[in-house]
């Protein structure tokens, strides 16, 4: 049994689950651990889930902090809130530990980093799988600094070890708190594992084309990044009659949602910005994940949870708050990105995509207006960005990162 432990939102998950749909084609089991609201998601696609009991709820985590965990807007305000939540780690560390028991291999979420040392003491291999590029090199920045710095050599680096040192500063403690508990101390070569995965029997694998942000050449030979890990959703979603016949009614329109980290308190202000923004504009839009939405005008749509693959071929952009899977879903869609980035590595995606010319100029959550999103929306829809964007879907395509990454899984077994 391989075992896969992962940590966040939904859009969080999916990359690990097209994983382990690859890796269960390939002949292994495979099964993921996370908190229990994902289970029925993950099962729905035929995946074995380990249900994490405690939750935020369970854990009396602060409603507050987690708002501000979503719109931390710079290095500092990120370290700043992994510290305060650190803590609430070390009251799942022990069921994450129970999950890796009995498994031949674990692979970790870099923010899961117990994964590490519980093969270590199980004696089986570890992978590190990572939704971004993590690992220091000189040749760009990361992704928690991209954009914001006149990137050289030195600044390159330094920016993974902020990256690493905000990932590991949100699990160590969960680490050190169970082992103590448990095993009566610290693991053995306790310290950041990141940059240990050196060997074929250990490698790392990353999600992310190589089309957005190329394979660094320093890179150690078993870090292995081949293209975005994407879900093969099933082919029988209809759409509601609804939905289909707005998307039949006129020009393609654009879609706008920002997942996980909208919050229902922001609904009336958002929901009219946005409006007043198409109005503006003169196009068509379908709102997402922000509820049922009164008086709206003939020229939008809200609707709830729907598969990205599906929606994004069909509309003329996709506007967005820059989670990395939502970013790739639009980029594969071959579709306009307007980016509104809220907090961490969405103000990397959004930058990314601009400087791709596959977008607009990134809008800060916090500087978002009706005017500059209307702005944006035209200046996405122009013939040479959706050409750009087309281009960009085109050389994805041609990647499989989620069964290349696979195959090197089942190879390291080998070994």
């Amino acid at each position: 049994m391989i075992t896969i432990l992962c940590a966040g939102s939904r859009g969080d998950f999916q990359p690990y689950l097209a994983l382990a749909m690859e890796l269960k084609k390939l002949g292994k089991e495979v099964r993921i651990t996370g908190m229990r609201e994902f289970e029925s998601f993950i099962e729905s696609y035929g995946i074995d889930f380990y249900p994490i009991q405690a939750d935020f709820k369970s854990l009396n985590v602060d409603e507050k902090m987690l708002k501000e965990a979503q719109t931390a807007d710079n290095p500092l305000k990120m370290l700043l809130t992994f510290n305060k939540m650190k803590k609430y780690g070390v009251s799942i560390a022990n069921e994450y530990y129970a999950a890796c028991e009995g498994s031949e291999l674990i692979i970790y979420h870099p923010g899961c980093t117990l994964g590490y040392f519980a093969a270590e003491k199980l004696g089986i291999p570890s992978i590190l799988a990572s939704p971004f590029p993590m690992h220091k090199t000189v040749e760009q920045t990361s992704v928690i600094q991209y954009g914001r710095i006149k990137p050289t050599p030195f600044k390159n680096i330094i920016s993974y070890h902020m990256l690493q040192g905000m990932l590991w500063l949100a699990s160590k403690s969960s680490v050190i708190g169970f082992w103590k508990e448990t095993f009566g101390g610290k693991p053995k070569g306790f310290g950041k594992p990141y940059e240990r995965h050196t060997s074929k029997q250990n490698p790392a694998v990353i999600s992310c084309s190589n089309f957005v942000f190329n394979r660094p050449s320093d890179w150690n030979e078993n870090i292995h990044q081949s293209g975005y890990w994407f879900v093969e959703e099933k082919t029988d979603y209809v759409p509601s009659k609804e939905l289909s016949a707005f998307l039949g009614s006129g020009e393609k329109p654009v879609y706008i949602g920002f997942g996980s980290v909208f919050h229902a308190d922001q609904k009336d202000a958002m929901s009219k910005l946005i409006v007043d923004a198409l109005t503006k504009s003169g196009k068509r839009g379908i709102i997402c994940g922000m509820g049922k939405i009164d008086n709206l005008p003939s020229n939008v749509i809200a609707i709830n949870s729907i598969p990205h693959s599906w929606l994004f071929e069909r509309v003329a952009a996709v506007c967005h708050h820059g989670g990395a899977g939502t970013t790739a879903a639009g980029f594969m869609a071959g579709v306009p990105s307007i980016i509104i980035p809220f907090s961490n590595d969405q103000f990397a995606w959004a930058h990314r995509a601009y400087d791709l010319g596959v977008g607009s100029k990134p809008i800060p959550a916090k500087t978002l207006t009706s005017d500059n999103l209307a702005m944006a929306m035209h200046f996405a829809l122009q013939d040479n960005i959706k050409a750009k964007a087309k281009t960009l879907a085109k050389n994805i395509a041609t990647e499989n990162g989620a069964l290349d990454c696979a195959k090197v899984i089942v190879a390291s077994l080998e070994r």
